[in-house]
């Protein structure tokens, strides 16, 4: 198996022959909600299931809640077994934007105690790039049962606990591309800005132009320039969990202890009024 939680499209192409491999496809648009499952249907990696990002990989948000919440952990094993995914499965994840959305079920799978999964380094176009074929419309899968025996509920923390792990020194990344991160845009959320003491670390500097991941001597050093030499205590964030994940994934990478996910995120954070915002580079 791949030590490293990537894998290469010509590994997947040779695993493709085991049964015990099961391939997710999680494409996703935020301005389309549709566009994944139309790109899914109309050519997807032979044998894929589908994740959609709001119907699979979360659940409606309440009034207090991020954009994208966690589903509840039985119910994310509840329809991992409906796509026919047991816990003995070897999981590959996939999408088209570098992992973007993949990592988030690349984190779910093994928040709820399941380590078996890897994202596939450059995603649909690393696998188009190395010849292999797609197949269209819906495979046929034999529902399963999906046990967990552990969650890591001390991966995530809330809005509320955000404030007292900073005062700790704890260090928050906020994944956000810098210019949502300092406040000059907002293109989702109703209000702009970051959490006061946030270190901005944007996820897409993790990858090549051909959307692969650099190699991990390289992420270590932008690691080692982006934190300062903060490896330990991290919790991460994004708009709303979800580019968090590919950062977490980053940070695997390299070898960095697992870190802590603020699920709800700037989404979150920004339901009560009475939290502070900052505008503009963290001092």
């Amino acid at each position: 198996m791949p030590s490293s939680p990537l894998i290469s499209a010509e590994e997947l192409a040779v695993r493709l022959n085991d049964n015990r491999w099961v391939v997710i496809d999680c494409r996703y648009d935020l301005a389309d909600s549709e566009a994944g499952s139309v790109a899914y249907l109309d050519g997807h990696i032979p044998s894929a299931r589908y994740a959609d990002l709001e119907k699979d990989l979360a659940v409606l948000p309440k009034d207090h809640e991020g954009r994208h919440p966690l589903p509840e952990p039985h119910l994310f094993a509840a329809k991992l077994g409906k796509w026919g995914i047991g816990s003995h499965n070897l999981i590959a994840v996939y999408d088209d934007q570098g992992g973007m959305f993949a990592a988030r079920l690349w984190w779910m799978f093994r928040w709820i105690g399941h380590d078996a999964v890897w994202v596939l380094d450059g995603g649909l176009g690393a696998w188009r790039a190395s010849g292999n074929s797609l197949e269209k419309g819906l495979p046929d899968w034999v529902p399963a049962d999906f046990n967990f025996h552990q969650v890591h509920h001390e991966w995530t923390v809330t809005a509320q606990e955000i404030p007292a792990l900073l005062e700790r020194g704890l260090t928050l990344l906020d994944a956000r591309l810098e210019d949502r991160y300092c406040g000059v845009s907002e293109p989702i959320d109703h209000a702009a800005g970051h959490v006061p003491g946030a270190i901005n670390y944007p996820f897409i500097l993790s990858l090549k132009n051909n959307g692969q991941f650099y190699e991990p001597s390289v992420l270590k050093e932008k690691f080692a320039k982006g934190l300062g030499g903060k490896d330990r205590d991290l919790i991460v964030m994004c708009g709303s969990g979800v580019t968090a994940c590919h950062l977490l994934l980053a940070l695997k990478i390299v070898g960095f202890p697992d870190g802590q996910l603020f699920a709800g995120s700037w989404s979150e954070w920004i339901q009560d009024p009475h939290r502070p915002i900052r505008v503009g580079p963290d001092p």
